[in-house]
């Protein structure tokens, strides 16, 4: 692989444009949740065709991957040739557009048209997900990749976290007594605004080219690789649960033997789902880099600390105490990770599948705090499960970062089945789905990622 500027190490200014380029798709992704409960009382809908919503978003992601891996099986991988900059640029674009489309959606009050524009918006993401995540796990040590992603992930978590109190606010409260589906449109010409800004800044930023015209492999290498396959498999499972979690979550805390909350309400507290892996990943991106041990310890104790100050300042005394709990389980997740991705993944993991049980058999606050916990377990494992996937993969690095980012598509079906499952048995028991999914997390960090032998 070439590199324009390979004898500077220095990446700190490409990780602070791309870190801007990670905080806005997590904001987009998680107005989904918003969206969700929004236009199912607008067109009147079912969980099973609310969860269109995510099917459209997510199975962009699938089809837009597929086509980007066939083409690279027939004439070369497309990032390799025209760099991860211009792939970034071209998915920006494409977002915008998507966004930009809500409008006339909202002003024809279709259901269809919403479900095409979030399709649109879904494949610029695809490609930013394909060209971004590699780049920034290449910009430096291979043995610090984790770390690097889990760090821009956080920030991706931050635009999560901000995302339900901002778009709550807008779309239930400020915008609210537009006609029909018109509280959205406001907000997402606004978010179109921001992608184009975005592209000119990375357009006239210097950022190291990535590359490589001589040495593009044509056919399907990648998949030579067991430990990519594995790992595709646990990508799916992933973004399955940790979407279907958090578009049901609203749904769920408004369910009386829960929280009885309304929609504005419960959007509050999807935000403390998705700032827990905010939080979890800030954490980890110390956790699994190169610091001294001590050092490193004495940082992952102030991270929480600082959570725990501003939900006390900003919601009392009750809640962040309730939340320092997971706080405290989630340092000792840590601790035992020993700053090993694959063992960390797999005790995230099930500690997932025990707080899902818990949600299961249980009601009222111990529910619901037991299912909002689960996000900040959830915080390293995209990153970890993604850097050891494509590890060791070299000139197919590309290539299996499409197939990993094609595999989004757990997004689109899993919560369409917990949709269809929720439709018969109730949304509090349809969280069977999630947890069969972190069951096969929890495999692939203890096992499945060991396995690189090329077949």
């Amino acid at each position: 692989m070439k590199n324009e500027t390979i004898e500077n190490k220095n990446y700190t200014f490409p990780l602070i444009v791309l870190t801007g380029l990670f905080f806005m798709w997590g904001f987009i992704t998680c107005m989904n949740d918003i969206l969700i409960p929004y236009l199912k009382n607008v067109f009147q809908l079912n969980y099973f065709q609310s969860m269109l919503v995510q099917f459209s978003f997510f199975g962009a992601y699938f089809i837009g991957s597929v086509v980007y891996f066939f083409i690279s099986k027939q004439a070369g991988d497309p990032i390799n040739k025209i760099g991860y900059k211009n792939g970034i640029l071209i998915g920006l674009i494409l977002s915008a557009i998507g966004s930009a489309l809500f409008y006339p959606a909202a002003v024809l009050s279709s259901y269809g048209f919403f479900l095409s524009a979030l399709f649109i918006v879904g494949i610029g993401f695809t490609l930013l997900q394909i060209a971004a995540n590699p780049y920034v796990a290449i910009l430096g040590d291979e043995k610090t990749a984790s770390s690097r992603l889990n760090l821009t992930q956080a920030f991706n978590s931050l635009g999560t976290t901000i995302a339900p109190l901002i778009g709550g606010y807008l779309i239930f409260h400020y915008f609210a007594n537009e006609a029909g589906a018109g509280s959205v449109k406001i907000p997402y010409i606004v978010f179109t605004i921001v992608f184009i800004l975005l592209a000119l800044l990375i357009k006239f930023s210097r950022l190291p080219r990535f590359f490589n015209e001589s040495d593009v492999e044509k056919g399907a290498g990648a998949l030579k690789y067991p430990h990519l396959i594995f790992g595709m498999i646990a990508i799916f499972m992933y973004v399955g649960s940790e979407v279907s979690i958090g578009s049901f979550m609203i749904s769920f805390l408004g369910l009386e033997d829960i929280a009885g909350l309304s929609s504005k309400d419960a959007s509050v507290f999807v935000a403390f789902y998705w700032g827990g892996l905010m939080i979890g990943r800030f954490m980890g991106a110390v956790s699994l880099s190169n610091m001294k041990l001590l050092r490193k310890r004495l940082i992952m104790l102030i991270i929480p600390l600082i959570a725990f100050v501003i939900i006390y300042l900003n919601k009392g005394q009750e809640i962040a105490f309730i939340y320092t709990i997971f706080l405290i389980l989630n340092y000792f997740a840590f601790v035992l990770g020993k700053s090993l991705p694959g063992r960390t993944l797999m005790i995230f993991a099930l500690s997932a599948v025990i707080l899902l049980f818990v949600t299961f058999f249980s009601h009222g606050k111990v529910a619901m705090w037991s299912l909002i916990g689960i996000g900040i377990f959830n915080s390293i494992m995209w990153s970890n499960i993604f850097t050891l996937s494509i590890a060791g993969l070299g000139k197919y690095t590309s290539q299996g970062s499409s197939l990993l980012v094609m595999m989004i598509v757990g997004g689109a079906l899993l919560p369409l089945a917990q949709g269809a499952i929720a439709d018969v048995i109730g949304v509090h028991h349809s969280f069977i789905i999630p947890i069969i999914a972190y069951l096969y997390i929890a495999f692939f960090g203890a096992w499945g990622y060991k396995y690189k032998k090329v077949i």
